[in-house]
């Protein structure tokens, strides 16, 4: 058995049913955006370090601020040419998804029935022309300008539910960094986790599950309500 289905067969693993809708992160989990930092920085290991100035700052802001400003920003505290802010923003239709995740949405919302939708913290034109990178309509886009915060501050995931009007123990959230963990489930919603980088969460909370590419969301999703793929009851009938 794989590292990754290991930590996929967890108690309290999503199940068919229990759903009406999915959010997902959109940078991290539906979309490569790592590979076009690399690119436009000149080398991933500088690209890492830009991003990573990057999310240090979101977390940190507390209100809402530009995202091209905290981009500006951390280029400069990394000792880079700020310009390369305006370069991202120029080729961010470059951005691609992750193989699997255009099937994977496609296949929620029609055989699944699902509405899916992202949250992302993003301004909201870099916002909606990333979620149209996907290919497949969304019924919800979530931008950390229009919740006037940054993940992993509720406003985000608040604003999601509220356009989805929906509970939160009936929507599912997909994150792509371990700090959507604790921001998704601070709110009231269950977090399947897509770790494509094998990052560490160190204290943060566990996710329902967690694995390395989308494509066990859907046998996740379609598991039947009393059954686990080693054959044990985790959810009473």
């Amino acid at each position: 058995m794989s590292p990754a289905r290991r930590r996929g067969a967890v108690e309290g693993m999503p199940v068919a049913g229990r759903y009406d809708a999915v959010l997902f992160d959109l940078l991290t989990a539906l979309l490569d955006s790592w590979s076009l930092w690399n690119a436009v920085a000149g080398d991933d290991a500088t690209g890492s370090r830009w991003r990573g100035e990057y999310l240090r700052r979101t977390y940190a802001v507390g209100d809402y601020r530009p995202y091209e400003d905290l981009v500006s920003e951390a280029a400069r505290a990394q000792r880079l040419d700020p310009v390369l802010a305006r370069q991202l923003a120029d080729r961010w239709d470059e951005l691609a998804p992750w193989p699997e995740a255009p099937g994977v949405v496609a296949e929620l919302t029609s055989t699944s029935r699902l509405r899916v939708g992202v949250v992302t913290n993003c301004s909201e034109d870099l916002g909606r022309r990333a979620a149209a990178r996907l290919g497949v309509p969304l019924d919800v886009v979530v931008t950390a300008q229009a919740a006037g915060a940054y993940k992993p501050r509720p406003e985000p995931y608040r604003r999601a539910l509220d356009e989805l009007g929906l509970p939160p123990e009936r929507v599912l959230f997909v994150a792509g960094s371990p700090y959507d963990i604790p921001g998704a489930g601070g709110v009231g919603m269950p977090v399947w986790w897509h770790n494509r980088a094998r990052m560490t969460r160190g204290d943060l909370p566990a996710p329902l599950a967690e694995h390395h590419t989308l494509t066990p969301l859907l046998g996740d999703l379609s598991t039947p309500s009393a059954e686990r793929p080693d054959g044990k009851e985790t959810i009473p009938r």
